[in-house]
């Protein structure tokens, strides 16, 4: 699958994953940080943000898209950056094709099973009468009937899409993430690892990275260094992009 993305900047390599209902525009900010040493590639992952649609939807298939997008981007190796559920495609790949993989960089996710938790965003999603909608306003307005948070409203409404003809959709395959999440919770299996430098960043409000996950995380990722960010949950890169953006270029230039 040919994947939607933007670039930024020029020097090593460096690709950028994105999280579950996510999207490359999430790291638009630090990609520009990162582009003042690397050459920044955003990208979408499948079902997201401007990339093509598919049932499938798994970590293989994701693994796949990314090696082909390398193969078009005449990439031999590069450095991976994922966060959530990028953070696990990230995971697969250097595990799999470790001779990809210059340095790894996961960003508040561990390679372990997640259970299904996003049932009430899947809600917010099937609460928003498309057809019905003037403008972004009377969607928010639709959600927040289900979704309380501001913060995670304006999150999931930056996949609305606005077409030529003024009817709104979602940017987002729904129906195929909903129907593989519990996939999307699968963690790493088997007697795999990957050796090279990785560092794993952890939000210290999330989660999602508890300290009994470093000893998993090390059995994977022996040569893993494991940092918590104050005052961060779950959306590191939004809520300290300063604080991930200096340790991000601190490791990857050594």
């Amino acid at each position: 699958m040919k994947l939607n993305f933007r670039t930024l900047g020029s020097g090593p390599p460096l690709i950028v994953m994105h999280g579950v209902f996510g999207s490359s525009d999430n790291w638009q900010t630090l990609g520009k940080v990162f582009s003042e040493k690397f050459k920044v590639y955003l990208i979408d992952l499948r079902n997201h943000g401007n990339s093509p649609h598919s049932n499938e939807f798994d970590y293989d298939v994701m693994v796949k898209d990314v090696m082909e997008h390398m193969d078009d981007e005449h990439l031999s190796h590069a450095h991976i950056l994922g966060h959530s559920m990028g953070g696990k495609v990230a995971m697969h790949m250097a595990t799999q094709h470790s001779g990809a993989v210059d340095k790894l960089i996961v960003v508040d996710i561990a390679p372990k099973y997640y259970e299904p938790h996003h049932q009430q965003i899947f809600e917010g999603f099937h609460s928003v009468d498309l057809a019905k909608l003037q403008n972004r306003k009377d969607a928010d307005d639709q959600m927040a009937h289900v979704i309380t948070n501001f913060g995670v409203r304006q999150f999931i409404l930056k996949n609305l899409d606005r077409k030529k003809d003024g009817s709104f959709a979602w940017k987002l395959n729904i129906s195929a993430i909903e129907n593989a999440i519990e996939t999307v919770g699968e963690g790493i299996e088997g007697e795999v690892s990957f050796a090279g430098p990785t560092l794993f960043i952890a939000g210290s409000k999330s989660d999602y990275i508890t300290n009994d996950d470093h000893n998993l995380i090390q059995s994977y990722f022996p040569a893993a260094k494991i940092v918590t960010i104050n005052g961060a949950g779950h959306w590191v890169h939004a809520e300290k992009p300063h604080e991930l953006g200096e340790l991000v270029i601190e490791f990857l230039s050594k």
